[in-house]
């Protein structure tokens, strides 16, 4: 054993879980078993896949310790607000980049939902005549006969989305045009497991039943331009891009049921570059990276969640956070959401039971000044392109803001490798050419673009009031008769639409009570 100490800013980090009214209880976390995180974060609010009986829903809540949630107790009431709309459980949600206000949906009934979340969502919440009021999804994307399993937006370009689905492929859409998705990532031998862009969004990573990492072009589609052999067990596997490095991290299993994550280099070789064996545990471990250094390993059942710093193409273990409170999922909020003044690098938040608790990772400093040395810059609201530029071939770093001053400034261009992949199956499918599509109206990054509405085959249904500031398709009819039906139409069908609702705010009311009765005669 050497003597010498490494030498490194982090190696004193430390997690510290927040008090009892900075987190959430009495959450009704979804009990499905596909493998997911169940919740993600953005700067302002938590969406959590909820438990609900019939469809499928999930909530929208601001993120706890925020002006934003000042009002609201740690404790839900046990009738909250919900974003449904899904026909099936929600299995996936990912926060907008550019937007803390925007989020995707995915669930079984194979769509993808668009909400946005307004500034009064959550005005007189637990007052005496508050009634809580469901969320409206602003688009709908009717993307497969299947489930879809992961949805993930794109790092630098506005309102582009990726969603993996059923049928083994991930669908690359332009939000202001879901009549058809603008690329298909195919090949995949099995179910999908896991998706992610790096940093540019140039490459496209996924790890598959099948036991194969992927890379794909995500603007040229077909199948991948590089395979290789993933973790060699058969359980569920993980993958996360390092930051600017270049490089992924996959966590999996071996062949003989341990747990493991592998670091690749996706410039060079088939095989990672490192491997480290973690345990013997049965939980999936979820990887997090943070632009520190540090990838973060949370397994699913533990209580514990590893840290690891990347260095010198190595991986060396910093001080693990401890708890006896098992997880069940887990997410991290984006850089420029953390108390710099603090010295918290990173903050998660872990479902375990029915409870949501924040947990902050802290690199302890004695000064009060701001310590740049562990702050870099992070990525900004500031998308850096758009949709239509980045699908006709333009790339751009990463739009970045320094956590002191509030500057603007760019990530490090592109790598070149990304270039040198060539795709080799000559049974790739053509994307649709971006010369072929109709040009879109360029949308700032607050507004969600909405798809195209059809000819009029079907009623349209009426944005409600909650709503009124999103913009919503227009519908062209042929005369004055056949708009005043329709919107007779539509007034009905959102009539029926509230009744339906308020029916099932009844129902799950009575289902509580009749929980707790049964709970006192036991007593």
């Amino acid at each position: 054993m050497s003597r010498f100490v490494r030498a490194s800013k982090y190696r004193h980090v430390f997690g510290q879980a927040a008090k009892k009214e900075n987190g959430l209880e009495n959450v009704r976390v979804s009990n499905n078993a596909w493998d997911t995180n169940l919740l993600s974060a953005s700067a302002q609010y938590l969406s959590i896949n909820y438990q609900v009986a019939g469809g499928g829903a999930f909530s929208i809540l601001p993120l706890p310790g925020t002006e934003l949630a000042s009002g609201i107790s740690y404790k839900l009431p046990d009738v909250i607000p919900l974003a449904r709309g899904h026909a099936g459980p929600v299995l996936d949600t990912d926060w907008s980049p550019f937007d803390d206000r925007i989020v995707a949906s995915g669930g079984e009934d194979g769509k993808v939902h668009i909400w946005k979340v307004e500034g009064n969502e959550f005005d007189g919440w637990g007052s005496e005549k508050w009634v809580p009021q469901d969320f409206d999804p602003v688009a709908k994307i009717n993307v497969s006969g299947r489930k879809i399993g992961q949805v993930m937006f794109h790092p630098t370009a506005s309102n582009v989305l990726a969603s993996a689905t059923g049928d083994h492929v991930v669908k690359i859409w332009d939000l202001a045009s879901t009549d058809e998705p603008r690329s298909v990532l195919s090949g995949h031998g099995d179910t999908i497991q896991s998706i992610g862009f790096n940093t540019t969004g140039t490459l496209l990573a996924t790890t598959c039943r099948d036991r194969k990492l992927r890379l794909f072009d995500p603007r040229q589609g077909g199948d991948a331009v590089r395979v290789m052999e993933g973790h060699g067990g058969v359980k569920s596997s993980r993958v996360a891009w390092m930051g600017e490095t270049g490089k992924l991290a996959t966590t999996g299993f071996s062949r003989m049921s341990d747990r493991e994550v592998s670091v690749w280099d996706t410039a060079s070789g088939e095989s990672p570059l490192k491997t480290l064996n973690i345990d013997q545990s049965s939980g999936v471990l979820m990887p997090f990276w943070s632009d520190n250094g540090i990838i973060f390993l949370a397994g699913k059942g533990d209580g514990n969640i590893r840290a690891y710093e990347w260095e010198s193409d190595n991986l060396y273990a910093l001080q693990e956070y401890s708890s006896t409170n098992p997880q069940r999922g887990l997410c991290f909020v984006p850089r420029r959401a953390l108390n710099v003044s603090e010295c918290e690098i990173a903050r998660a938040y872990k479902v375990s039971g029915t409870t949501i608790e924040p947990i902050s990772f802290i690199v302890p400093r004695r000064s009060d000044s701001f310590q740049a040395d562990i702050f870099p810059p992070a990525p900004s609201l500031e998308p850096a392109l758009t949709a239509a530029e980045f699908f006709n071939g333009k790339t751009a770093p990463r739009n970045l803001v320094d956590l002191d001053t509030g500057s603007a400034s760019t990530g490090p261009p592109p790598s070149a490798t990304t270039s040198s992949f060539k795709v080799t199956s000559s049974e790739q499918p053509k994307a649709p050419s971006a010369s072929s599509l109709s040009p879109e109206t360029v949308r700032s990054p607050s507004q969600v673009p909405l798809p195209k509405t059809p000819a009029v085959s079907e009623p349209v249904s009426a944005t409600p009031s909650r709503s009124a500031s999103i913009p919503v398709p227009t519908v062209s009819v042929s005369s004055s008769d056949d708009t005043s039906k329709l919107r007779e139409e539509n007034d009905r069908l959102n009539q029926e639409l509230r009744e339906a609702r308020a029916q099932i705010r009844n129902l799950e009311l009575q289902v509580e009570t009749m929980k707790a009765n049964a709970v006192k005669a036991r007593a």
